[in-house]
């Protein structure tokens, strides 16, 4: 006699990922926070305004020549952070030199919270949503251990059965916690090469208002 051996039914990865349980729904949720958060930074951050050179060599010339009205009203019409930098710099002409660059460096900060906003929150999921999925794995663990101690015999199967779906848990959270974390870097180390800009352009402005060249 020959038996045949029924083939394992094959499970879609939906199928699979929806045994992980009530779990999935904050997660699910972290997700789709982390991916609103990181698009709306990246596409405040791409679309904010850059200084060409030709603005420096006019801003330059102006505050050479003495003409601070016509300089503010050049950084007025940038309308950009970099301007806003440079204008509160200019509009504090006449004051000690660090007075000045202090300014400079509380309007860069106002300028990196615009920049920042909700980005704090996507290092938060990178943290929370691998801790959570952990959470479902060690719950369903529990549930796994207490079966079994009303089973009268145990199985591979009762083990593993369970045990698989719980750690779908697990995988997600991690997997959400790793995009969350790759896409809080990112947007972060954009903010301090701005950062670094400004600050380059801050220095050179002291430069300047010290008759030095740009």
């Amino acid at each position: 006699m020959i038996f045949l051996l029924a083939a394992p039914a094959e499970m879609s990865y939906l199928d699979l990922i929806m045994k992980g349980g009530v779990l999935l729904i904050p997660l699910f949720l972290l997700s789709f926070i982390a991916i609103f958060i990181f698009f709306d930074r990246y596409f405040y951050m791409k679309g904010q305004k850059r200084l060409d050179p030709t603005f420096y060599e006019k801003l330059n010339e102006l505050i050479k020549a003495g003409n601070i009205d016509t300089a503010l009203a050049l950084c007025v019409s940038a309308n950009c952070s970099e301007s806003l930098i440079l204008m509160k710099g200019i509009q504090n002409l006449g004051r000690p030199i660090r007075d000045i660059y202090d300014q400079m460096e509380m309007e860069g900060k106002l300028e990196v919270y615009k920049y920042e906003g909700n980005m704090y929150f996507l290092g938060v999921i990178a943290g929370v949503a691998p801790m959570l999925g952990f959470i479902g794995t060690i719950l369903g663990v529990i549930k796994i251990f207490y079966n079994i101690s009303l089973a009268d015999n145990i199985s591979i199967s009762l083990i593993s059965g369970g045990l698989y779906e719980k750690l779908i848990t697990s995988g997600i959270g991690l997997t959400i916690g790793i995009i969350a974390y790759i896409g809080y870097h990112y947007l972060n180390n954009r903010v301090n090469k701005l950062v670094q800009n400004w600050e380059f352009r801050s220095v050179r402005f002291i430069d300047l208002i010290n008759n030095k060249t740009v």
